[in-house]
């Protein structure tokens, strides 16, 4: 079977722990100047719509030919050539950096005639097999999967991902309607205004390239500080919560980390990704004074740790006490990234939250009722939670996570701690055995269930749980959980910020509070 090279680089925050010193170089070339930023804000579609809200003119990128002009309208942009877009299901089973696993793993799968598909990606690589298309049922994916689980190809922790490729010659396609163009090259979008794609508006220059898949991007370049506009109200909403001290940490934060990820997703055409993959950004109409205002105030500044800039991760509520960043990730210590109480309680790890603090909350609000998508609007609802599984209802989540029918659970155990309260490590002692999990990863095996009915990863690790018992059989009926934050809980904690904003606190103490031992420096 034909084995597909693909090389693409997607990352996590794990993997800019250890890439950090790769990003800092990048940043540091352009110290001194305010950089250009490019976000992917359409990473892979066929076709999008491009064009302004004044006049504007398409430009070829490599011969600066204008294709076509236009005012206050958009056009089409399409996929075109001889090439062919392929979409399909394949399952990945492992990621490994050794050249001898690879090869065997390649050698056994190839010669059951599977088709494998590798990816680049942290230094090492993803491994995929299965071709299925875009339609295929979940059982005829789900007797795959337990198939190559049976061959000794995967484990039950395997996913399925859809691939996306071209193949052939491709070019874009630009029309109008009455005039259509094509190009082998980037086409961008030039205004003296806002640019538009797929409707929405944007500062700078509108880009539509091909990405790593050989699909077409939309980019949106522009200076960082006009970015920073469209993401800072998006990460911390500036209406209910208009800190202005808090805001500007928010500020800090995000323009630290864009600059410290600058080339992230290189391969694609673009820096970062407009979502929480790295940052949510929402252009010019997510734009809001207040923000525009803490943005202009903090021009420049960025957050360093020896020098160097930090990883700046944040999250919405840290439930009371931060986190290591070795406690979520698998990942070294890193000095600034240390969990830290709420500040006006000192440094002492007394004040982790005990099982009696989440049981004794009088504010506690129950996950049963919490819909999709309204975290952020919400954020003071997750400063402590609680959610109640059915037997019926814990077996299910479990056997979905594990892939195999786990039975009735006898106990849930949590087995190791952090200093800052947050699960370590939890054991699952079903009748079909016992099952473990790690660090940030319990957060999507114990899923709870939503007012949607649909199964949702448990808000943080910061939790404690216990079985309930009936009362006159003894027997384990059901299990509960009582938590704290929302988020991973490393770095910035954006609630947090806003109490000590409120407090009288200034945007240094609140970011020298969250990332111990940095310094606060102008980069341009």
């Amino acid at each position: 079977m034909k084995r597909v090279l693909k090389i693409l680089f997607v990352f996590t925050f794990v993997s800019i722990l250890s890439l950090q010193g790769i990003w800092d170089n990048l940043a540091e070339a352009s110290e001194g100047e305010e950089p250009t930023i490019r976000i992917g804000v359409v990473p892979s579609e066929e076709s999008l719509t491009v064009g302004g809200i004044d006049d504007f003119a398409i430009k070829d990128k490599a011969t600066g030919e204008v294709l076509l002009t236009g005012s206050n309208n958009e056009v089409q942009v399409e996929l075109a050539g001889s090439s062919v877009v392929k979409t399909n299901y394949r399952l990945q089973v492992a990621f490994s950096t050794s050249n001898a696993y690879i090869a065997d793993w390649l050698q056994r799968a190839e010669s059951l005639g599977y088709p494998t598909y590798i990816e680049e990606y942290n230094n090492g690589w993803r491994l995929l097999i299965g071709e299925f298309p875009a339609d295929a049922s979940f059982s005829v994916r789900t007797a795959f999967k337990n198939e190559i689980i049976s061959k000794g190809l995967g484990a039950s922790d395997a996913y399925w991902r859809i691939i996306t490729t071209v193949e052939g010659e491709s070019t874009i396609k630009v029309s109008d309607g009455e005039t259509a163009k094509t190009t082998t090259n980037s086409i961008q979008v030039i205004s003296n205004d806002l640019v538009t794609i797929n409707g929405k508006k944007y500062r700078g220059i509108v880009e539509v390239g091909f990405n790593s898949s050989g699909s077409l991007a939309g980019i949106n370049e522009l200076p960082i500080e006009e970015y920073l506009y469209g993401v800072v109200p998006r990460e911390l909403p500036p209406v209910p919560y208009g800190e202005l001290e808090a805001q500007k940490s928010q500020a800090i934060a995000a323009r630290t980390y864009a600059l410290s990820n600058m080339g992230k997703r290189g391969k694609d055409g673009y820096d970062l990704l407009p979502t929480t993959s790295d940052q949510v950004y929402g252009g010019y109409e997510a734009e809001h004074p207040i923000s525009n205002g803490a943005v202009d105030g903090t021009r420049g500044i960025v957050a360093t740790y020896e020098g160097k800039l930090i990883t700046a991760v944040f999250n919405s509520t840290s439930g009371g006490f931060s986190a290591n960043n070795e406690d979520v990730w698998s990942s070294d210590p890193v000095p600034y990234l240390r969990g830290v109480p709420d500040a006006q309680r000192g440094k002492a790890f007394e004040h982790v939250p005990s099982l009696e603090v989440f049981k004794n909350h009088s504010n506690s609000k129950s996950l049963r009722a919490a819909k999709e998508g309204d975290f952020e609007a919400d954020w003071s609802k997750y400063h402590r939670w609680n959610f109640e599984w059915t037997a019926e209802e814990i077996s299910n989540v479990l056997s979905t996570s594990y892939n195999t029918e786990v039975g009735k659970v006898h106990e849930i155990n949590v087995t190791e701690r952090s200093s800052s309260g947050r699960v370590l490590e939890i054991e699952f002692v079903t009748e079909n055995g016992t099952f473990y999990e790690y660090k940030d990863r319990i957060r999507t095996t114990l899923k709870y269930i939503n007012a949607n009915g649909n199964q949702a990863s448990l808000l943080s690790t910061l939790f404690h749980i216990e079985p309930v018992i009936n009362n006159q059989t003894k027997e384990v009926v059901g299990f509960k959980v009582y938590g704290g934050g929302w988020g991973h809980g490393v770095g910035l904690s954006q609630t947090g910020a806003v109490g000590m904003a409120e407090k009288g606190a200034t945007f240094e103490e609140i970011l020298k509070h969250y990332y111990q031992g940095i310094d606060l420096e102008d980069r341009y």
